[in-house]
């Protein structure tokens, strides 16, 4: 997947500014598709370029024009033409399962100094995925019924902050089974 085809997905959902676009990915797609700021101006650009996209300026009193970006026909064709092609399968590069891999080269309390970061980091995560989920589960049925599939990417993120956390806690369990000197973190 590419970072124009993200793009283009929420413009089909809605037409938005660049600013928009950045805010929904921080808010929903960055949990499984990050973007940097500069990265979607870029990519929003090009997608102007290829006539995937058109915008509207609007003027603003203190600020530069405010463009609303909208997918076109040739942006929809474009998507539809993505959405019927197979991804390949995600590959990960988990930086933390390379060093716990490693492990026997570093002091125990490290490692588990380290999956205690990692975990308030998940559970975070995890809360605000909850946050998310009980918002859509307060919607009407017909708003439910039009965001099902975007509540299903949601319920796979929610299953897999679970399950990183479950394995957080068998890893925890292992450390101190081999180091019972270090004590497990309140």
């Amino acid at each position: 997947m590419s970072l124009k085809h993200a793009i283009l997905v929420l413009l089909e959902t809605e037409p938005s500014s660049g600013y928009d676009l950045v805010k929904h990915f921080k808010r929903s797609l960055g949990y499984f598709w990050n973007a940097k700021h500069q990265q979607v101006y870029q990519q929003l650009k090009k997608l102007t370029e290829a006539q995937w996209v058109t915008f509207q300026a609007h003027s603003q009193s203190d600020k530069p024009d405010k463009k609303i970006y909208e997918i076109t026909q040739r942006g929809k064709e474009e998507l539809s033409k993505w959405i019927k092609q197979p991804v390949k399968t995600n590959r990960i590069n988990d930086s933390l399962l390379v060093k716990l891999y490693g492990g026997h080269l570093a002091p125990r309390k490290n490692l588990m100094q380290e999956l205690e970061n990692h975990t308030e980091i998940h559970q975070s995560t995890l809360e605000n995925l909850e946050r998310i989920e009980q918002l859509y589960l307060s919607l009407n049925e017909e708003k439910k019924a039009h965001y099902l599939l975007p509540y299903m990417t949601l319920r796979r993120g929610i299953i897999g902050e679970r399950a990183w956390l479950e394995w957080a806690e068998e890893v925890k369990n292992t450390l101190q089974r081999q180091s019972p000197d270090i004590k497990k973190a309140d």
